[in-house]
């Protein structure tokens, strides 16, 4: 009656313990639970739940397939969490029932869940304390005899265990003190009974067998088997209490140790830190000192596999923070893929050009209307005689729509689409082929010299593409304005070709490389700086959100954009062909000198504006097509890189379930064995003294 009258003070029970039918509606109504929730718990429990003698119940396995975490990232195997069936079986009957199954979840939405569930797994007779034989019974019926031997008559049991009406008794908040400091008495006393010589010291493998049971669920394998060579920090090749104790704070606190660290990794400038770096940014993000600097040595001892004096990447700290790493098969991985590389290369290629492909003719679709006004606005000059066509970019729109209809804003746009794909493809390849090959691999960090290199190779291997196909757009879009002034014939994409010749096809070549070149050198890293420094993506495992690709995509083009303006209307006018009473340029700098001569500074920066608005959208909607193209469509036979994930990266479970692993968390804080002897000898009622727990028939 203890476990529910502390969770349910207003529902009643009836004989046996377990809720009555009812007292549903009190229980929803006492801790509101919504109508929602009930639904999901009751979803949850068809579908675990066995019918036995025409009612449904869950039983230790099926109750275990209801509660567990599906991606625990500790190494708790799922079976023990039968540890909990105790207390979700308030009837004592070996089956949970439906209002069995409410009342653990209505439970689990307290915030002292995991505490709770431990008192009740102590509290045996549910009279809501426990004493002295409690404590012990069900403590020693958990640990082995061939674990290391505890002391209940010790000053720390009795200074927690105070009187009650002259029995000992622990009360609910006392119970979490004494939880939360029961691992540390059993380190010291493990400690004192392996230190036969009383000296200070204990052995490598005796420090191992500590660990194991105390901590072995919180360690990967890796560090488990280095264990021993802690020794190696301090001469005499023996472990001291001072080293025992540290390592044990250290696994104390390892959230704020991963989060230090990440934090410290990311900060860097070359994303690895040492010792000093990590005791100053503990330091400064801290009011207190958290770490002393023999518990920084034995971190950066383990994540450097005993040589703690080097830099380390956050990848280097996987193995103690992730207890579920394992070391990557490199050798293997490298043999597999080196037969297969020409061919992997060639298909991932193809791969690449289909997406960038695509991914560019979404984004020059989409803006093509804007490119439109920017090229005629650019071609427009003021030495023409007669009247100036246009006043703005808006009166350019406006008069293409009066004049020549909604589909005048997509003249052109043939050519632009077929030609799209290889640039984009080569654009987006080259980039990434150079950045991955300037990246390194551990801290996922390329310096900025070689992040304008990519961009800029990316940017000058396109115009072998971007040229002829910005000839031909451009005649054809500036053929309608001809042919109003002049009546000319508007001609075709093929006539443009036939009469430019494959040499007039690469016209204004050398403009468009000063263009391209500049643009994707200053677009890249921005695009690159932008995602991770400001919207922070890969920070603790985020990935971003449609909304802020495209941000990222978009403001990174801005720049980029308006300072290439000058080598872009430098291009348009070599490319287009000029007409009567319009000035000829011999090449580019007779071009750049004759417009600033002629029209000013403020002319080389024509049509900025809508070239801005042109290009930030086209490249924002074609790399964020191009982001979720890899997403949703990855290459099938790509590697996947090596992250560092642990329960402050993954996916969150529900709070519930949480809250469950965290209960199970303190109990094997107790002992390593709590629940797994159980779970390998298939008998739930061992989990408790049979004279405590007895058997039901």
């Amino acid at each position: 009656m203890g476990f529910l009258s502390a969770v349910f003070p207003i529902v009643h029970c009836d004989s046996d313990g377990s809720l009555a039918a009812s007292a549903l509606k009190s229980v929803r109504t006492a801790v509101s639970v919504p109508e929602t929730e009930l639904k999901r718990w009751r979803r949850v429990f068809d579908t675990n739940s066995k019918v036995v003698d025409g009612e449904r119940y869950l039983d230790p396995d099926s109750f275990v397939n209801a509660i567990a975490p599906a991606g625990d990232l500790s190494k708790i195997g799922k079976a023990q969490f039968a540890i909990l069936f105790k207390v979700a079986d308030n009837s004592r009957r070996g089956l949970v029932s439906w209002e069995d199954f409410i009342v653990f979840e209505t439970l689990l939405k307290r915030p002292d869940a995991d505490y709770w569930m431990a008192f009740q797994f102590f509290d045996v007779d549910n009279s809501g304390y426990i004493d002295f034989h409690e404590f012990k019974n069900v403590m020693s019926a958990n640990i082995g005899s061939d674990a290391i031997p505890f002391d209940f008559d010790c000053d720390w049991v009795k200074l927690y265990l105070g009187k009650k009406n002259g029995a000992h008794v622990l009360g609910y908040n006392e119970f979490t003190q004494l939880m939360k400091g029961l691992q540390g008495e059993r380190l010291r006393q493990a400690f004192k009974y392996l230190d036969k010589d009383q000296d200070g010291f204990i052995r490598p493998d005796e420090f191992k067998r500590i660990i194991l049971e105390i901590a072995g669920h919180k360690l990967s394998d890796a560090v488990i088997d280095r264990l021993p060579t802690l020794c190696t920090l301090s001469p005499g090749q023996r472990i001291s209490y001072s080293e025992v104790i540290a390592f044990h704070n250290v696994i104390r606190e390892m959230d704020m140790v991963e989060r230090i660290i990440r934090e410290a990794t990311a900060s860097s400038k070359d994303g690895r830190i040492n010792q000093s770096d990590f005791l100053d940014y503990a330091s400064s993000s801290s009011r207190y000192s958290l770490f002393t600097p023999m518990e920084a040595s034995i971190i950066f001892h383990f994540a450097g596999r005993g040589n703690g004096a080097q830099r380390l990447a956050l990848l280097d700290f996987a193995q103690l923070l992730d207890p579920r790493w394992v070391a990557p098969h490199d050798a293997v991985e490298e043999k597999k893929t080196t037969s297969t590389s020409a061919l992997h290369a060639i298909a991932h290629s193809a791969y690449s050009f289909t997406q960038g492909g695509f991914a560019g003719a979404v984004g020059a679709t989409i803006v093509y209307p804007i490119d439109m006004v920017k090229t005629r606005m650019q071609n427009q000059r003021s030495t023409v005689v007669g009247q100036v066509l246009y006043k703005n970019s808006i009166d350019c729109a406006r008069k293409i729509l009066l004049n020549e209809g909604f589909l005048g804003f997509y003249r052109g746009l043939g050519p632009q689409l077929v030609g799209v794909a290889p640039e984009k493809a080569i654009k987006l390849t080259v980039n990434d082929l150079i950045r991955s090959r300037a990246m390194d691999p551990e801290t996922g960090r390329i310096k900025l010299g070689w992040e304008l290199v990519a961009g800029g190779s990316a940017g000058g291997c396109q115009v072998i593409f971007t040229n002829p196909l910005e000839i031909v757009k451009i005649r054809l879009q500036v053929q309608g304005e001809a042919a109003k002034a002049e009546g000319a014939v508007p001609r075709g994409a093929m006539h443009i070709i036939r009469q430019l010749g494959l040499v007039g096809l690469y016209k204004g070549a050398s403009a468009c490389l000063l263009r391209d070149i500049p643009f994707s050198a200053i677009y890249f890293p921005a695009y690159g700086h932008l995602k991770t420094d400001v919207f922070k993506e890969g920070y603790n495992g985020k990935q971003l959100s449609f909304m802020e690709t495209l941000a990222a995509a978009g403001i990174a083009g801005m720049p980029a954009a308006y300072f290439t303006t000058p080598a872009d209307v430098v291009k348009t006018r070599l490319q287009v062909e000029a007409r009567k009473g319009q000035t000829h340029y011999k090449g580019l700098r007779d071009a750049f000198v004759k417009i600033y001569q002629e029209e000013g500074f403020r002319a080389l920066f024509k049509g900025g504006p809508a070239r801005v608005l042109r290009s930030s959208p086209q490249f924002g909607f074609t790399l964020l097509a191009y982001e979720q193209l890899k997403k949703f469509f990855p290459y099938p036979w790509d590697g996947k890189p090596r992250r560092m994930e642990t329960a402050l990266t993954s996916r969150p479970d529900e709070i519930s379930k949480i809250r469950a692993r965290n209960a199970l968390k303190i109990l094997l804080d107790v002992h390593g064995d709590f629940g797994r002897r159980a779970a390998a000898s298939g008998d739930k009622l061992s989990l408790m003294s049979p004279k405590l727990y007895p058997r039901k028939e």
